[in-house]
């Protein structure tokens, strides 16, 4: 039986996640509005002096706020996934007749869970339903984008969530597998299911030769 107060942390954590998410593209945002110096780009000129441009201590204030609040992400991420496995094993469980109460009750916050990590759910097929509950995690954000590049034209945004790139998902060696991910599907279209402002969006995304480099012309940092 999985215990009320489990099922209480875990709503708990996925609206702070989602107030964390909320914050990292405010600060994604103003970094990287026009003329801004972006996630990682230079404070200094071509001379080798401060930029009289743009708020460097500010800058610098919102870059270590960005990191704060990525590590926060990711070990509220990495407490998400123990708990969502532990009401999942409990709904797959077998009933009893003195334990569906609660059982239902597991349900119910499993069913919330994934709903609000990933939409398009579909409540009328159990397995379809597992597996989201289990992978439908953002494990990726997409901080930096080309102009003109592929990523860009195809639909990917900064502060978008990658849920899965192709037959990437969260695990490990991640930016290793989306290398070679893209580098496998050079000229074909990659689906991608991505979290952005709350809501799921899909795209297809082809990774190709252009005018800058690498072969989809963004960054991804993984969360």
């Amino acid at each position: 039986m999985v215990g009320t107060n489990l099922k209480a942390e875990t709503m708990g954590l996925m609206e702070k996640r989602s107030a964390l998410e909320a914050e990292m593209n405010a600060v994604i945002e103003r970094l990287t509005q026009p003329g801004g110096p972006g996630i990682s780009g230079n404070l200094l000129d071509s001379e080798g002096f401060p930029r009289h441009d743009i708020d460097i201590p500010t800058v610098r204030a919102e870059r270590r706020r960005l990191a704060e609040l990525r590590n926060d992400h990711k070990e509220i991420t990495e407490k998400l996934n123990e708990n969502i496995q532990v009401l999942h094993s409990a709904r797959l469980a077998p009933k009893s007749s003195s334990l569906k109460d609660s059982d239902d009750q597991s349900a119910s916050v499993v069913d919330v869970v994934a709903s609000a990590s990933s939409t398009n759910v579909h409540s009328d097929s159990t397995n379809a339903m597992d597996v989201d509950v289990i992978v439908r995690v953002p494990f990726a954000l997409v901080d930096e984008i080309a102009d003109a590049s592929p990523a860009g034209e195809d639909g990917l945004q900064l502060g978008d969530q990658i849920v899965k790139f192709g037959n990437v998902e969260i695990g490990d060696n991640l930016l290793q597998r989306l290398a070679s991910e893209a580098q496998t599907n050079q000229g074909h279209g990659i689906p991608v299911i991505l979290v952005r402002q709350g809501a799921q969006v899909n795209l297809t995304v082809t990774p190709r030769t252009w005018q800058g480099r690498g072969l989809l012309g963004c960054h991804f940092r993984i969360l």
